[in-house]
C-alpha cells in the first residue's frame, strides 16, 4: 500500500482517539471534521450487554496475524492500556488511562459501528483503532484495570470522545484547535496542566527539520498544490498558543492536518514557537507531543503522584462528566 493510501486510510477511519501517546505508538490522525447523521439501527450486541450491566465480549481483528479473535472486555482493555501508557506507572494513572480506553471502545462502537473495515468491534492497529499489546500487560496493568472495572466516562448519559494525548505543554488544547475539529464537544477544556513537572526535556522543547520536498508531499497530501516553499509561517494561532493555520507561500492548511501528513512523531505538536526556512532545509521549534486534547499522560502521572484518584484525574481534563460503573 502506497503511503498516499495509507494516510487517505487514516484520514477516512480513525477516530479520535484516543489520542497520542508517546511511550508506546504513534499518534492518530485527527476525526473527520463533521460527522453525518446515522440511520436508526438495531442495538449493537455489545452496547446491549454493557447497558444490560454484563461485561460483552468483543469480536478484535489481530492485524498482526490477519484473525478475528474472541475475548472479553476487559481482557482486551488490558492490551490496550498495556500498549498506550508505560507499564510501571503508578496505578491511578493507568486506571485514569483504562477508564478512557474503555469509553474509547463503546464510543467507537456506537458511533461508527467499532472497525468496520474489519466488520469488527475493534482492531490492534492504532491507525484504524486503538493500540494494542497484550504480551506488554502485567500484574500493574491487570490492577489497574480490575480498579477501573467496567468504568466510562460519560456526559449527559452519553460516551464521551475520550481524547488524551502524551504531554499537552502548559495548557491543554480545545478540539478545534488541537484537532482541527468542526464542533467543540461540551466537555472538552483547556486547563492548566500539571504534566509540565514530569515531562520529559526532550518533549518540553524540540526541533524538527525537514526538507523542501517533505513539505511539498504533506501538501500535496492534504490536496493542496506545492510550490517552491519560499516562506512557511503560522498564519494562525488558537488560544492555547498552537499553530491553527500554517501558510505555506500562498496555501493555507490547517495545522493538525498539515502535522499528520508531515509525520505526528516528526512534527511533535502543533504548539511552535518558531519556524525558519533555509536552503533547503525547514526548522520547526516547539514544545509539547501530541495533539493536546483532553487528557494528558503526563499530567495523569503527576496527578497520580499527587494522589488523586482515576476518577479525579480524568474529571480534572474533561468538563462536567460523570464516571458511571456498567458492569462489575
Amino acid at each position: 500500500m502506497t503511503r498516499n493510501r495509507i494516510l487517505l486510510g487514516i484520514f477516512l477511519l480513525v477516530l479520535l482517539a484516543g489520542g497520542c501517546s508517546l511511550l508506546r505508538s504513534p499518534e492518530k490522525a485527527p476525526p473527520p471534521k463533521e460527522e453525518r447523521p446515522r440511520e436508526e439501527e438495531p442495538q449493537n450486541r455489545v452496547l446491549q450487554l454493557a447497558e444490560a450491566g454484563k461485561e460483552p465480549t468483543l469480536e478484535v481483528f489481530i492485524h498482526e496475524t490477519g484473525e478475528t479473535r474472541e475475548m472479553k472486555f476487559e481482557e482486551y482493555l488490558a492490551g490496550v492500556v498495556a500498549a498506550e501508557m508505560k507499564t510501571d506507572w503508578p496505578l491511578e494513572a493507568l486506571a485514569a488511562q483504562a477508564i478512557l480506553a474503555r469509553t474509547f471502545t463503546l464510543e467507537a462502537i456506537k458511533s461508527k459501528g467499532g472497525a468496520p473495515m474489519h466488520g469488527t468491534d475493534a482492531c490492534t492497529l492504532v491507525e484504524h483503532f486503538q493500540a494494542y499489546d497484550d504480551s506488554a500487560v502485567n500484574d500493574r496493568v491487570r490492577e489497574a484495570v480490575e480498579r477501573s472495572r467496567g468504568m466510562v466516562a460519560t456526559y449527559k448519559g452519553d460516551y464521551i470522545k475520550a481524547w488524551f494525548s502524551a504531554y499537552a505543554g502548559e495548557r491543554t488544547a480545545t478540539a478545534k484547535e488541537g484537532l482541527a475539529f468542526r464542533e467543540e464537544p461540551p466537555y472538552i477544556k483547556s486547563v492548566k496542566n500539571p504534566g509540565t513537572k514530569h515531562a520529559p526535556p526532550e518533549d518540553k522543547a524540540w526541533t524538527a527539520v525537514f526538507s523542501k520536498d517533505q513539505i511539498r508531499a504533506a501538501l500535496a497530501e492534504l490536496n493542496q498544490e506545492p510550490g517552491p516553499v519560499n516562506e512557511v509561517a503560522i498564519a494562525e494561532r488558537g488560544p492555547t498558543g498552537r499553530a491553527v493555520t500554517i501558510r505555506v507561500d500562498d496555501v493555507e492548511v490547517a495545522g493538525a492536518d498539515f502535522r499528520i501528513a508531515l509525520g505526528s512523531t516528526q512534527l511533535k505538536s502543533i504548539l511552535i514557537d518558531e519556524i525558519a526556512v533555509a536552503g533547503d532545509k525547514v526548522t520547526f521549534k516547539g514544545r509539547g507531543y501530541g495533539h493536546g486534547v483532553g487528557m494528558c499522560q503526563w499530567g495523569a502521572y503527576t496527578l497520580a503522584k499527587e494522589g488523586r484518584s482515576p476518577e479525579e484525574i480524568v474529571q480534572y481534563y474533561f468538563d462536567d462528566v460523570e464516571i458511571e460503573k456498567l458492569w462489575d
